[in-house]
């Protein structure tokens, strides 16, 4: 069974990887885990408290399919969590590493998108990191896959979830279904 880490921390976007790892576990069966700093119980933007199943510093890439970044305003800040080591080990055992609005600047400062096409909230969001891969930054508000990594901007769940999804070798009709439905609202008129 494949399994999915998502790193939360103190002020988590909630929105970001709700729908990914609610169709991951729901609709897939995918094995979804939690962690967070030290363990701790965390709470969201909107106040949601999440108990997670184990410390970010616990984490073992062989236990896992995919490491995900949860976006949240503490990776902008001087005492974000460093988490450059277990992305760079799960880089070098080939899962999947993605990131999700100011998550997105983890992947940087770990030099995943160095050398990879990415996006995020605006380029400017990255140079502080020591970043080095502006000629591969998409300005686009959709999330972008290559070569296993995915980025997306904070306002693309929906995108994020399909390109994570894609990447675990799991696109199908009814990926592309769910997909469509959530997209729905942005072809109203």
């Amino acid at each position: 069974m494949k399994s999915l880490l998502t790193i939360l921390t103190p002020g988590f976007a909630d929105w970001e990887t709700a729908l990914l790892n609610a169709g991951a576990r729901e609709y897939y069966r995918l094995e979804t885990r939690f962690a967070s700093p030290g363990g701790e119980t965390v709470t969201s933007a909107g106040g949601l408290k999440v108990l997670p199943h184990l410390a970010i510093e616990e984490a073992s890439v062989e236990d896992f399919d995919a490491i995900l970044v949860n976006g949240g305003t503490i990776w902008a800040q001087p005492d974000a969590p460093d988490v450059s080591g277990l992305l760079c080990e799960a880089r070098a055992k080939s899962l999947v590493v993605g990131g999700i609005c100011d998550g997105v600047m983890a992947l940087a400062r770990a030099g995943l998108l160095n050398d990879v096409r990415h996006t995020a909230n605006g380029p400017e969001s990255l140079p502080s990191t020591g970043y080095a891969g502006a000629q591969y930054y998409v300005g686009t508000p959709r999330a972008v896959l290559d070569r296993g990594i995915v980025t997306a901007p904070g306002t693309a769940p929906v995108s994020f979830m399909g390109a994570v999804l894609d990447a675990l070798g799991l696109r199908t009709g009814d990926l592309d279904f769910y997909l469509d439905l959530y997209a729905a609202e942005h072809r109203a008129a």
